[in-house]
């Protein structure tokens, strides 16, 4: 029999729970990852911290599963927070530029991934200055 590719366990505190996972996260295992999250909701959880460390791999189903979760934590009036994303979650994150719904962090500041060094920061632009946003290219109508 083979081993579960994904486990789940959580830990409740009043209104808080860690949901920590491990395994890979697709598009076999993501229906547990969505039930195991609108559970929570359901519960009466409004603050859900979830501890990706063992996670191994975690493609857009898993993105789609998280941003649909902090959705609708938001419209309950809670909040989730992803926490050690693994490299390629983190990836994703940063190509959607999303993280800082997820990570709770500022808008264009994504941490970098598990085991990486940190990159030598960015000159702070010129006083006054406004930084330039990246933008799709194409016919307008």
């Amino acid at each position: 029999m083979p081993l579960p590719q994904l486990t789940v366990h959580r830990d409740d505190r009043r209104t808080r729970a860690l949901i920590t996972l491990a395994g890979e996260i697709d598009l076999e295992s993501v229906p547990l990852v969505r039930a195991s999250l609108e559970r929570c909701l359901r519960d009466g959880i409004r603050a859900i911290d979830v501890d990706l460390a063992l996670v191994t791999f975690c493609d857009c189903s898993g993105l789609n599963a998280f941003l649909r979760a902090a959705q609708q934590s938001t419209m309950v009036g809670g909040t989730l927070r992803l926490h050690h994303p693994p490299t390629t979650l983190a990836r994703i994150l940063d190509l959607a530029g999303c993280g800082f719904l997820l990570l709770g962090l500022p808008f264009g500041h994504l941490p970098p991934p598990r085991g990486a060094t940190p990159a030598t920061p960015a000159p702070a632009p010129p006083h006054g200055s406004v930084p330039l946003a990246p933008v799709l290219s194409g016919d307008v109508r």
